[in-house]
């Protein structure tokens, strides 16, 4: 088991880097998305819908990456997945170059579809590792995000400097460093993450049966879900990333409404990206050590708190907590809901039922995304507050309800 462990480890390591890689890639461009929209359509009110078809394009092919990663391994599924994520980079490069809203939208499809196979990467980590260790596992690559929130922000600006100097709208200059970072992670996996962790995993299985659910027979999708456990795992991760995602996309909004400086936005969605991932190998250890369900109910209760905390003033410190503790809370609910997830799976039904979950949390990112602005407009900040914490009131009794019986 030794030379498993040492396997687990190099392989873990991989998919780390090119976790930060991509994150960062992903969050340079995403830095500017809104403001592209809006110059490139013309259209203020058109300024969230690059993001929107970002998220939807990421929701629906979740589930398709499933079975490409099946089919031609963990090691070829994210290298498809990083060179797509190049190729829509350089079309969203070339349509602000050209000036043009529908080339962009289409390169931000091809940037949906590869960070889906991306996110995937975390699974991969998991089941290359022993049980008690599979917490920390996905922890460990989905700290990774912590590289990208602080290089891709910072890149953007330089970026887009260097190719003004070409004579070229300098908003281009994140897509192109995106694409620069999506090559060389894509290079990284082709040459690193040997051997796959696809037959690492099925090693790995039959060492542990007794940790294996559903031996014999791949259970549907669906049959999977009807497990409470299962269950549980998946409602955790979707309504913990739909709370996080309408309080968040929507609290820029609202202290531009109050007069802030762009520093002042940007320190606050910096607190919130810390707690979102530089937490994550804390949140993965403990998910091992005190199981996947208190993880999970902590987390919820942090959103609550952080969604409550965030009505209290419109000031820079206030919302800076608030905004951190609801990063901190999604970082338990999805790292606590990926584990428990990745407890119930045979080998055989892993890829194709993470997928399914990847898709469920993606279509909540983009509900999310949408619905923010018109609850906010028609109810204001505090009230959108309030209903996201409602949201986040479910995982909590599901998982309280679910640890009892069980």
């Amino acid at each position: 088991m030794t030379n498993l462990e040492s396997i687990a480890r190099k392989i873990t390591g991989i998919l780390f880097a090119q976790q930060s890689l991509a994150s960062a890639g992903f969050i340079a461009a995403a830095t500017l998305n809104s403001i592209v929209g809006k110059e490139l359509s013309g259209h203020s009110d058109w300024a969230g819908v690059p993001t929107a078809v970002y998220l939807l394009a990421g929701a629906f092919s979740a589930y398709m990456w499933g079975y490409v990663f099946d089919g031609i391994g963990r090691r070829g599924g994210l290298v498809t997945g990083l060179s797509t994520g190049v190729l829509g980079s350089g079309l969203t490069f070339y349509a602000i170059a050209i000036h043009s809203f529908s080339v962009f939208l289409g390169g931000m499809v091809l940037m949906g579809i590869a960070n889906a196979a991306v996110q995937l990467g975390r699974f991969a980590a998991a089941e290359v590792n022993r049980p008690e260790h599979r917490g920390r596992a996905i922890s460990n690559v989905v700290i990774g995000g912590t590289v990208g929130s602080v290089i891709g922000p910072f890149v953007a600006g330089p970026a887009g400097g260097l190719v003004g100097s070409w004579g070229i709208d300098e908003l281009a200059g994140a897509y192109l460093v995106a694409a620069v970072l999506f090559a060389i992670g894509a290079v990284v996996v082709y040459i690193g993450l040997r051997p796959d962790p696809r037959e690492i995993g099925k090693e790995v299985a039959e060492k542990f049966p007794e940790t294996v659910i559903g031996t014999g027979e791949v259970r549907s999708v669906f049959q999977i879900l009807r497990q409470p456990a299962a269950l549980v795992a998946v409602v955790s991760m979707v309504l913990g990333q739909m709370v996080m995602v309408l309080v968040m996309v929507i609290t820029s909004l609202h202290m531009r409404d109050h007069h802030h400086e762009l520093t002042d936005i940007s320190a606050v969605i910096a607190s919130h990206t810390f707690g979102m991932y530089a937490f994550s190998i804390i949140s993965g250890r403990l998910a091992d050590r005190w199981g996947r369900g208190p993880v999970i109910l902590t987390g919820s209760a942090t959103l609550i708190i952080s969604c409550i905390a965030a009505t209290i003033s419109p000031d820079v410190l206030p919302l800076s907590v608030a905004l951190f503790l609801l990063g901190l809370g999604w970082n338990f609910c999805f790292v606590g809901g990926s584990t428990l997830l990745a407890d119930q799976l045979s080998p055989l039904e892993r890829s194709r039922t993470q997928g399914f979950n990847d898709l469920l949390v993606g279509l909540a990112s983009a509900f999310g995304s949408l619905e923010s602005g018109f609850i906010f407009a028609a109810l204001g900040y505090n009230m959108m507050a309030y209903v996201s914490a409602v949201f986040a009131l479910i995982p909590f009794a599901v998982v309280l309800i679910w640890m009892r019986r069980k």
